[in-house]
């Protein structure tokens, strides 16, 4: 991942994400910001709301329940994060 990917001070919670990742990673697909949660993770509603509930401890913030539905990758997870970061 290049920093134009990413952003220089976005890495830490890409590495953080993706750690958590891991656990709705039960095939051990190469994780990237294009992911799809759903399509290449398999994760569904119940799963994706542990999964919320995990980041949101992690990074003590509150992230809307309104903004789950728009969560679709690896990206989006992360901007998001930043933005509730930047928020709180």
């Amino acid at each position: 991942m290049s920093d134009s990917q990413t952003g220089s001070g976005e890495q830490p919670i890409y590495e953080q994400v993706y750690e958590l990742l891991q656990h709705y990673n039960r095939e051990g697909r190469e994780l990237r910001p294009e992911t799809d949660l759903n399509a290449e993770l398999n994760i569904d509603s119940v799963a994706a709301m542990d999964l919320i509930m995990e980041i949101e401890d992690k990074y003590d913030i509150d992230i809307p329940i309104n903004l789950v539905a728009d969560l679709r990758t690896v990206q989006d997870l992360v901007t998001t994060v930043r933005k509730q970061q930047g928020a709180a």
